[in-house]
């Protein structure tokens, strides 16, 4: 009996040992699937799904984000088309007006639609004043506090352009930007160059993102610059200058010049007068 009952002991023990270490040998596996966004159609590649105006506008920014420039767009729940038309019009507006990536970079955003079994499709063409490089080379910030440094290494890599994304503004962001402009002029003594330009998206007050010219362009010609023509040659005289006194001025491009006064025939004499008819008598 006592060996019995020592054989169940040990034999309970070894199981308690063996559960024990199967539970340290436990491993758990997932496996990864593609993430589909709720904005992408499943079964359409390359097409966008919409139900309401927030979605239209977040499809836009998406679109924007990419650089792409057409695209298909599949809104449902939709009761007419002239809700659809106004729709779009209304999310065009704002990401290109209200928003910091679209006022940075978007051109112009033009949509048609046609009606579909269960949706309206449309079609979207984007124009952008921003290449797919300068939308890439945007920075993030959490505050203007940050632009010192971001400009100083644009400056190290000799960069002609700096664009921020800001996360936090302030009542005083445009004040930090002056400043951070000014303490680094100063120090790298650019102090008598070209004003670096900033410009401000979507707008001044708020703006979500800064976009700074580091080697803005001169404009408009020098006082004593010569006037080039065609050739590449310089135009004798300054450009507006009068001609001297007694000397003409020469014609106009493509007006062409008086002709001398012809004589009448005859010995080169000019004829004289004609005097009154005399009356008959």
């Amino acid at each position: 009996m006592r060996k019995a009952s020592g054989r169940l002991a040990a034999l309970a023990l070894a199981l308690c040992l063996l559960t024990g270490c199967s539970a340290l040998l436990e491993r758990t596996y997932s496996t990864a699937e593609p993430h589909s966004s709720k904005f992408w159609e499943s079964e359409a590649a390359g097409t966008l799904r919409a139900e309401n105006h927030q979605d239209v506008v977040n499809d836009l920014l998406l679109l924007v984000g990419q650089h792409r420039e057409t695209a298909t767009l599949r809104l449902y729940d939709f009761k007419s088309e002239l809700a659809v038309t106004e729709t779009l019009e209304e999310a065009a507006a704002e990401v290109q007006q209200e928003t910091p990536m679209g006022a940075y970079a978007v051109e112009f955003i033009t949509t048609s639609s046609h009606p579909q079994r269960g949706y309206y499709e449309v079609a979207v063409r984007i124009g952008y004043r921003r290449t797919l490089e300068q939308l890439q080379a945007v920075v993030n910030a959490t505050s203007p506090e940050a632009l010192y440094s971001l400009l100083a290494a644009a400056l190290d890599d000799e960069k002609t352009e700096l664009a921020v994304r800001m996360g936090y503004w302030g009542a005083d962001g445009e004040t930090r930007v002056e400043e951070a402009m000014s303490q680094l002029r100063e120090e790298r003594e650019l102090t008598e160059a070209i004003p670096w330009v900033v410009n401000y998206y979507p707008g001044q007050e708020n703006p979500g993102l800064v976009e700074f010219l580091l080697d803005p362009p001169e404009e408009g010609l020098e006082a004593d610059e010569p006037v080039l023509g065609e050739d590449g040659e310089a135009l004798a005289g300054e450009a507006g200058e009068e001609p001297e006194e007694g000397e003409e001025a020469p014609p106009a491009d493509g007006e062409p010049e008086s002709a001398p006064e012809e004589l009448p025939e005859g010995d080169g004499e000019a004829a004289p007068p004609a005097g009154p008819e005399e009356g008959k008598n």
